[in-house]
C-alpha cells in the first residue's frame, strides 16, 4: 500500500536531515542526487525545513557559483544543545555539543568513593553544569551518560549491580532531578561499540563484537548493524565467562574464576611484572614472548564469543586494546586462528579513550533529533 502524501513528506524529510547531518551542509542538487527525489520534491521539502526552524542557508557551494541552487542549506546547530559523560569509577569526563555534535566546551574531574556517595554525585553534576555555562548553554536538550553496569532494557535505568560504585546509582537520578533534560544511561562498553559502528574501526562492518578490556572486562555485541542487549540487558558479559587458567570458576555475585581473571587490566598488569616490565610501558615495549602470552589469554575469551556468534571482527577497546594497538590484535588473530575454524578478523580499536564519551554523544544526538526533526 502506497504511503499517504503527508507519510511520504516525513520520510523524505527526516531523510534529508540525516543526510545534512552526517555529510554537513548540501545544496539543493547534492540532496536530489543522494536521495533520488525530483527537483520540486527537494525544493519543496527544503523549505518546509526551513520553515520549520530546522534547516537555513549556511553559505554557497562555490565562489564561482550564484543562485538558488548554490546555496548551502545545514541543520540550525544551536536548535538544541547536548551533553555526554563518560562515567568511570574514579573520574567523569564531560563534553557539550550543538546539534550536529560540534564541540562546545569538554572538561573532566576525578571523582570517586573516597568523596562519599553525596559529595562524588555533587562534584559529577556540578562539572555538567560548569561546563555548559562555560559553553554558553543554558539549557541542555539531550544528556547521555555512559557507565560500566548493566542497563535494563525495560526500563533503561542502570541497575544495582555488584561492584558498582554507590555513586553512580545516585548521578543518573540527580541528574534527571536538577537538569531539565532528557537524561539517558547505557553501558560503557555498547557506547563504544556504537562509536565504533559510526566512526572507528568497524565502520564498514554490520557484525562485530566489541571486547572491553580495562579496569573491568566486556563485550558488546552488533549484528546486522544493530547493538543486541539480550533478555536482561546482559548480552557480552564476557568477564563471568569460565574460561581455563583461572582459579576456579566465576558466580552469580563475582566475576573471579572467568574470563575478567585473565584479562582485566589487573591481570595484565601481573602478566607484565612476570615478564620482568613495567606495567605502564609493557604493552608498548614490543617484547614479543609478554605480548604472545597476553594474546593468547584474549584469543581464549575471543573464540568462545567467535563460537557462538561467528561476527566475522572483534575490536579490541578499552585500555589494553588502545594501547595494545594493532600489534596485539594481529597477535590475537593468529592465536584466534589456531582456535576456531571461523574466519575472523581481529582489529584494535581507533578512537581509544574517547570512544565512550563518542558513543555518548552519537546516543545524545540520535535521542535529540528523533524528537526534534519530523
Amino acid at each position: 500500500m502506497a504511503a499517504s502524501p503527508s507519510t511520504a513528506r516525513a520520510i523524505n524529510d527526516r531523510l534529508a536531515l540525516r543526510l545534512l547531518q552526517d555529510e554537513g551542509p548540501l545544496t539543493a542538487a547534492q540532496l536530489k542526487t543522494r536521495t533520488g527525489l525530483s527537483r520540486p520534491t527537494v525544493a519543496d521539502l527544503v523549505e518546509r525545513l526551513r520553515g520549520s526552524g530546522l534547516v537555513h542557508v549556511v553559505g554557497e557551494s562555490g565562489a564561482d557559483r550564484r543562485g538558488p541552487n548554490a546555496k548551502l542549506y545545514g541543520i540550525v546547530a544551536d536548535r538544541a544543545h547536548l551533553a555526554a559523560l563518560d562515567v568511570r569509577t574514579r573520574s567523569v569526563s564531560v563534553t557539550v555539543t550543538d546539534l550536529v555534535g560540534t564541540p562546545l566546551a569538554e572538561a573532566a574531574a576525578p571523582v570517586g568513593d573516597a568523596d562519599g556517595t553525596g559529595t562524588a554525585v555533587e562534584r559529577a553534576v556540578t562539572l555538567l553544569e560548569r561546563t555548559a555555562k562555560r559553553a554558553g548553554v543554558a539549557r541542555l536538550h539531550t544528556v547521555a551518560v555512559g557507565a560500566p553496569g548493566l542497563i535494563d532494557p525495560a526500563t533503561g535505568e542502570l541497575r544495582d549491580s555488584t561492584g558498582l560504585p554507590a555513586w553512580h546509582r545516585r548521578l543518573i537520578g540527580v541528574l534527571q532531578e536538577r537538569l531539565p533534560a532528557r537524561v539517558l544511561v547505557e553501558n560503557e562498553t555498547n557506547l563504544a561499540a556504537l562509536a565504533e559502528l559510526r566512526e572507528g574501526a568497524a565502520g564498514d562492518r554490520d557484525d562485530f563484537v566489541l571486547l572491553w578490556l580495562g579496569q573491568g572486562v566486556g563485550a558488546a555485541v552488533v549484528l546486522g548493524g544493530r547493538l543486541r542487549r539480550g533478555a536482561s540487558g546482559g548480552a557480552g558479559e564476557i568477564g563471568f565467562l569460565p574460561v581455563p587458567g583461572t582459579s576456579g570458576l566465576p558466580s552469580a555475585t563475582g566475576c573471579d574464576g572467568g574470563f575478567h581473571e585473565l584479562a582485566c587490566v589487573a591481570a595484565v598488569d601481573a602478566l607484565a611484572a612476570a615478564h620482568g616490565l613495567a606495567p605502564a610501558t609493557a604493552l608498548t615495549s614490543g617484547h614479543g614472548p609478554f605480548l604472545d602470552a597476553l594474546a593468547h589469554r584474549l584469543a581464549i575469551g575471543a573464540a568462545a564469543v567467535v563460537s557462538v556468534l561467528d561476527p566475522g571482527c572483534v575490536v579490541l577497546a578499552g585500555e589494553t586494546g588502545h594501547q595494545g594497538g594493532q600489534e596485539l590484535a594481529a597477535r590475537v588473530e593468529a592465536v584466534l586462528t589456531s582456535l576456531s575454524p571461523l574466519r575472523t578478523e581481529v582489529r584494535a580499536t581507533t578512537l581509544g579513550d574517547a570512544a565512550v564519551l563518542r558513543g555518548a554523544l552519537l546516543r545524545a544526538r540520535d535521542a535529540a533529533q528523533d524528537e526534534l526533526f519530523p
